[in-house]
């Protein structure tokens, strides 16, 4: 791996009583498994009593950003060492600068920059190496200031005791400081560049271009007139078409780095001192106009992005203590009832409390059809976990009320909504680089000395032919400006903004350029069962006792055991158990221990209790089951039944069937992959293979492979990854280590979950396959784009070089390279009007 990054953090993870515990395991398979990830391990060797894990990984493929997020989405965090920040900023109008501000942004402590051309910049950094001033004191340097409380992280003490180490020295800071608010700039609170407004550039390119005619038509047709006077337009017309470019070389040349912008202000002397002052006025009004329609056109971009910050609502309505007031929504706690009335925004995330309504999800899900919500059936179980709540209850800050009053009671702060985390996660994916992206940038640095190597030569061409030496500087310059690859730079990030804020808007969350690209060029796609290709809402169809255990102690059993669990089937057999025992006195269980993809053990009645598949029994200790139990799961799996078997101590209890229903929105799904080009579609399940191959058979899918455990969905995603590129569509939550694996990882119904969120590449905020064929649909379009963009961006430099080199002028050279770059940006535009194979527009 080139440029490896070894990080070393102390595994924070709450609750865990020994480092050798199934969530460490699960957090170092999870990363191991993820592309990118040359090594995971625990150290032990540290000085302290904390384990630490230390991670080998290539920051070209994956970003820390992204590493915190896998590592959260495990259960543990990364520790308060690493600080993550994001800004909104102005002064960033084009790629060109975006890349100006990373190169400023290389201090010491600095791990990850990512900039972009929307006016976005991401931070990772090491808080006993570097201040957060420090970091913003060099983009000030540069031009660049944070838009005042866009940095969504909260900010932390930069006072932590200096250390002599770096990123992978194995040495820790354990200094935890306490919260301090920073005022984002240090009290510079907008771009002094900008004194005009945002439209400043713009401004003072279309002053340079008046000024230039003006010069132009006197020089022309005033006859008499003193030559001073255009002359002194022409000077003015230089002015105002090179202040920013002059700023933006001054901090390049500062940097070290030989930019575009630098090219053009040789040009544009070079011009001068030939006494072509017009022609160099021109030179700068054209490159300026382009820059200033290029941040314009990248505005419209950003626009929708910024859009989904503003769907929530300023302020709610909340009664307390029998009182209502209207507050601001940042006042909002958990546990507070909110009024929402006919046709107003919903102000936060919770469950309905009082009324019935239907409500608008797209602005957060993307669903095309208002979802009837209800109050929920059971207040304590919601307010325990408001994850597991239905979806029938559980409701989105930013989504439209119907025409129905309901109340809701709030389960997450304004800053910890589904749309707060969507706004969050889109902003930072807009600095993810693409592969083509990567690989445009090591053209560049290839490109550029190359060019100026060209350049330079030229230089010399009167010493070969017979030509005087201004017309080979004339030439030389005009090679310069027309070999810029200005629009090569904006091709990829122009289509990657363009795609992340189209997908947005459609309910889907594509973290980067990296996932948006790779969605697109999938052959192959692995779906979980549970909960994916079905409803995840099993029955339970089967009570099926042995031994002579009855029905009411084998389901009493069952229910108390199962109520300590999260996993789909255990709340089915929770929840249905409990409607079969009609008011029966439930059994307390206590100690429970899941056995990853097997079943859980608890005790109940001062004996353990095992619940889980028949292939559990007979392993690690556990003894086999009996004729009768064995004979019981066979007959429910010849029929299709999902088992699970109950053991109490030493003897069996018996069998429960389930049975899931497969989506309705499956098969139209997975006919519309085939159609977009997925030649190859797989079920991967825990189930049995009867099981499996009869939901296979009912969905349409192509294999369905069953009886596979959490490491065996990994080595099959591993399998399908050497052959072709493969997504893993599943719920974030037990398929994190099978998702990591794939080329991208797709969580389903990801906004009502935080491990999806986390967890995937690529997340369908609602809980509908439907959205899949959008996805996929839009990244191979978008896949389509960034090639025409790279194509035109490239030919046009394979045009106009040897066309300066044979006589072409800066003028045209400069009006046909500006036009280059407003177009791949206008073309990627094209993308936010992107239409959904089912021909949705939103």
């Amino acid at each position: 791996m080139t440029d490896k990054l070894e990080l070393e953090i102390p595994v924070l993870l709450p609750e865990i009583p020994d480092a050798k515990d199934a969530c460490v395991g699960r957090l170092i398979s999870t990363l191991s498994a993820k592309a990118g990830v040359e090594k995971a391990h625990l150290r032990f060797d540290n000085g302290t009593q904390t384990p630490t894990l230390c991670i080998h990984f290539d920051p070209d493929t994956l970003s820390v950003t992204r590493l915190r997020e896998l590592v959260r989405s495990a259960g543990a965090e990364l520790s308060t060492r690493f600080r993550h920040r994001v800004w909104e900023v102005t002064g960033i109008n084009h790629e060109r600068k975006a890349r100006t501000v990373e190169q400023a942004l290389k201090l010491h402590g600095v791990l990850e920059i990512r900039a972009s051309a929307a006016g976005t910049v991401s931070v990772e950094y090491q808080a006993f190496a570097i201040k957060e001033s420090e970091i913003l004191a060099a983009m000030r340097r540069v031009g660049v200031v944070p838009v005042p409380g866009t940095a969504p992280s909260p900010h932390a003490r930069d006072d932590h005791a200096p250390h002599d180490h770096g990123a992978g020295d194995h040495k820790h800071s354990h200094t935890h400081g306490e919260d301090e608010k920073h005022g984002p700039g240090d009290g510079h609170d907008h771009s002094h560049a900008d004194f005009l407004g945002p439209n400043t550039e713009l401004i003072f390119a279309l002053g340079c271009g008046a000024l230039l005619a003006i010069g132009y038509l006197l020089e022309r047709f005033a006859a008499g007139l003193p030559n001073w006077v255009p002359t002194a337009l022409y000077i003015a017309a230089y002015g105002l078409g090179g202040f920013f470019t002059l700023r933006e070389a001054i901090d390049n040349l500062r940097l070290r780095k030989f930019e575009i912008d630098t090219l053009m202000l040789v040009a544009a002397a070079g011009a001068a001192a030939l006494g072509e002052l017009a022609e160099g006025a021109l030179l700068l009004f054209l490159f300026s106009f382009g820059h200033a329609l290029e941040h314009y056109a990248m505005g419209r971009a950003k626009k929708a992005i910024e859009a989904l910050g503003k769907l929530a609502p300023e302020t709610a309505t909340v009664r307390r203590e029998g009182t209502t007031s209207e507050i601001p929504v940042e006042e909002l706690v958990v546990g507070d009832v909110a009024i929402v009335r006919p046709n107003e925004r919903l102000p936060a995330d919770g469950f309905v409390l009082k009324g019935t309504s239907a409500i608008n999800q797209a602005p957060v899900t993307g669903e095309s059809i208002p979802v009837d919500k209800v109050a929920v059936t059971d207040l304590e179980a919601a307010r325990a976990k408001p994850d597991a709540i239905d979806g029938s209850s559980k409701v989105f800050a930013g989504t439209i009320n119907g025409g129905g009053a309901i109340e809701i009671e709030v389960t997450r702060r304004s800053n910890e909504t589904a749309l707060a985390k969507v706004v969050k996660m889109v902003s930072e994916a807009e600095t993810q680089k693409s592969p083509t992206q990567r690989f445009t940038d090591k053209f560049e640095r290839v490109f550029v000395p190359a060019v100026l190597i060209l350049a330079v030569t030229l230089l010399f061409a009167w010493v070969v032919i017979d030509e005087p030496f201004r017309d080979s500087f004339y030439r030389a310059m005009a090679v310069l400006v027309a070999a810029s690859p200005c629009a090569l730079a904006i091709a990829t990030p122009s289509a990657v903004l363009s795609g992340v804020a189209r997908a947005a808007r459609g309910g889907v969350l594509v973290k980067g350029g990296a996932p948006l690209e790779n969605l697109g060029s999938l052959k192959a796609i692995a779906f979980d069962k549970t909960g994916t290709l079905t409803e995840g809402k099993p029955r339970i169809t089967d009570v099926v006792p042995v031994d002579g255990a009855s029905e009411a102690e084998l389901l009493a059993i069952a229910v108390a055991v199962e109520d300590l669990s999260d996993h789909p089937l255990a709340q089915a057999i929770a929840k249905d158990g409990r409607e079969r025992l009609a008011g029966a006195a439930l059994l307390v269980a206590s100690e429970m221990k899941s056995l990853t993809g097997r079943g859980v053990v608890a005790t109940v009645d001062g004996e353990e209790v095992w619940i889980g598949k028949a292939e559990m029994f007979g392993t690690e200790g556990i003894p086999p089951l009996g004729v009768a139990a064995t004979q019981a799961i066979a007959d429910l799996r010849e029929n299709g039944r999902t088992t699970m078997v109950v053991r109490k101590g030493a003897r069996d209890l018996g069998a429960i069937g389930l049975m899931d229903t497969p989506r309705e929105a499956a098969k139209a799904a997975l006919k519309q992959l085939h159609d977009l080009g997925i030649s190859r579609m797989i079920m991967i399940s825990g189930d049995h293979q009867k099981v499996a191959e009869a939901i296979g058979a009912e969905v349409g899918i192509d294999e369905a492979w069953g009886n596979l455990m959490p490491e065996d969905k990994v080595d099959a995603i591993k399998k399908m990854a050497k052959e072709h590129k493969v997504a893993m569509v599943g719920d974030g939550v037990n398929d994190a280590p099978a998702m990591a694996s794939a080329t991208v990882g797709i969580a389903m119904g990801a906004a009502g979950s935080d491990v999806a969120l986390e967890t995937a590449d690529v997340a369908l905020m609602a809980d509908d396959l439907a959205h899949l064929p959008f996805a996929v649909g839009l990244s191979r379009h978008t896949r389509g784009i960034i090639r025409q963009n790279v194509f035109v961006s490239l030919g046009i430099v394979a045009f106009l070089v040897p066309a300066t080199i044979l006589g072409l002028g800066i003028g045209p050279a400069v009006a046909v390279h500006e036009g280059s770059t407003l177009l791949v940006v206008i073309n990627a535009l094209r993308l936010l009007a992107y239409r959904d194979p089912t021909g949705r527009t939103a």
